[in-house]
């Protein structure tokens, strides 16, 4: 059984340099007391797994960084935000099956 990948929670300096280095990166962004975001982090694991070495992919607690919310002017939780190469590729927001979260990464590798 392959080793199962945990997506690790970052800060707003940390997703600053991610968003805009090379390759593709994955933001979910989320909180502790939000039940839908529960839903969406096995998600993110799966993503994390199949595309290991691939894509980052990562979480930011907005509780604790809500400067960043205000900064990327995010509403609602939760948000996915994937960028590629710096840029902003797609926002997610909401529940939503898998596989869009999977055909989006997929497009843009």
């Amino acid at each position: 059984m392959p080793e199962t990948i945990t997506v690790e929670y970052i800060q707003e300096k940390e997703f600053d340099t991610l968003s805009t280095s090379n390759g593709v990166f994955v933001c979910d962004f989320t909180a502790t007391w939000c039940g839908p975001c529960k839903m969406i982090a096995p998600m993110m694991e799966q993503l994390a797994q199949e595309h290991e070495g691939k894509i980052k992919v990562a979480k930011v607690d907005l509780g604790e960084n809500s400067n960043l919310a205000k900064r990327l002017n995010i509403k609602s939780i939760p948000t996915v935000m994937i960028y590629k190469d710096g840029n902003l590729i797609e926002t997610i927001v909401g529940i939503v099956p898998y596989e869009k979260f999977n055909t989006v990464v997929s497009g843009v590798l």
